[in-house]
């Protein structure tokens, strides 16, 4: 397998020493693995502070900058970051208005992240949290207890994030994310496995002319293996499963990701069947956002997350924001 790499050993690290050249307005610490804005702390604003394992890339460090995250932690491929760069990242950005620790479903990260709050506490830290769980496609699994956490995780950080640059503090902030949380359900397909740095070649099996319905962002196995379906059939299947788990009952935010691999043509080709089933459906759309967000490395495939609007999350979505990945209104 073909990679674009020098050794796996060093991946992390050099991805960041290259994102630290392309985007100066952010403050990167190689050794520590810590991504921060560059004016952090903020006075008198909450910080937002996520992370998890790289091979997701944009998030978490690409959504770092204002109107969203205020630090992010890059652990190893696929693997929890530690305590101690979370503690690092809390305490550099904490203003004193108290730090969210935004937390996707899975077990490593769920402990790391529980250890770093309570030490960053220790320290005189305030530490909220909020835990993301929002696929709908299978409950526990290898890699947690739950749903797991997969694209509502960039709709938490979005909307959270614009709340606390805001101004809200953070008892309001942590209650906006739990909201967004509870309002998303995601559902993602794999066309062909992952591939990881370390293995250099495909990390389950999945045979040519077939998909994996179901399936997590570190290649964790789905609903059911299927034969090669269309972008529509991909669609109705997708997005039924999300709907009748989710009933929305006002406009919905649409974010129809892909997984690394499969290119902006095909998803906007699907974009155009998932809107199809939400008309059917008789679901009013508010937003979309169509790309490579929340990804699995080289995997070819695609997710598709609906969080259910009200008025001032809307807003919220809307206002200004300035990541590497994500940008606009300023």
């Amino acid at each position: 397998m073909r990679m674009l790499i020098n050794v796996p050993e060093t991946v992390v690290a050099d991805a960041l020493r290259g994102m630290a050249a392309a985007h100066p307005e952010l403050t990167v610490d190689v050794d520590n693995r810590v991504v921060m804005r560059r004016d952090a702390p903020v006075a008198g604003k909450v910080a937002l502070v996520s992370g998890g394992g790289s091979g997701h890339e944009p998030l978490h460090a690409g959504f770092v900058g204002p109107g969203m995250l205020s630090a992010a932690c890059p652990g190893e491929v696929f693997t929890s970051p530690v305590p101690d760069q979370m503690v690092r990242a809390a305490a550099a950005v904490d203003s004193g208005a108290g730090v969210l620790f935004v937390v996707k479903n899975y077990t490593g990260d769920v402990l790391n992240f529980e250890m770093a709050a309570e030490l960053a506490e220790d320290e005189g830290v305030q530490v909220a949290k909020v835990l993301v769980n929002d696929d709908v496609a299978v409950t526990d699994s290898l890699f947690t207890a739950g749903r797991r956490g997969t694209g509502a995780t960039l709709f938490v950080e979005k909307i959270a994030g614009a709340a606390a640059d805001e101004g809200a503090p953070l008892e309001r902030v942590e209650a906006i994310a739990w909201q967004v949380n509870e309002a998303s359900r995601s559902f993602g397909v794999a066309l062909s496995s992952v591939t990881t740095p370390a293995k250099g070649s495909p990390t389950f099996d999945l045979p040519s002319g077939e998909l994996e319905l179901g399936i997590g962002i570190h290649g964790e196995p789905g609903r059911e293996r299927r034969p090669m379906m269309t972008s529509r059939e991909i669609a109705d299947f997708a997005v039924h499963a999300v709907l009748d788990d989710l009933q929305p009952t006002s406009p919905v935010l649409v974010l129809v990701n892909g997984m690394g691999a499969t290119p902006l043509l095909e998803l906007y080709g699907f974009n155009a069947e998932v809107q199809r089933v939400l008309s059917e459906r008789h679901v009013s759309v508010a937003r979309t956002l169509v790309g490579n967000y929340v990804t699995s490395l080289d995997m070819a495939g695609c997710s598709v997350t609906l969080c259910q609007l009200d008025e001032e999350l809307l807003r919220l979505w809307d206002a200004p924001v300035e990541t590497p990945a994500l940008r606009w209104g300023r």
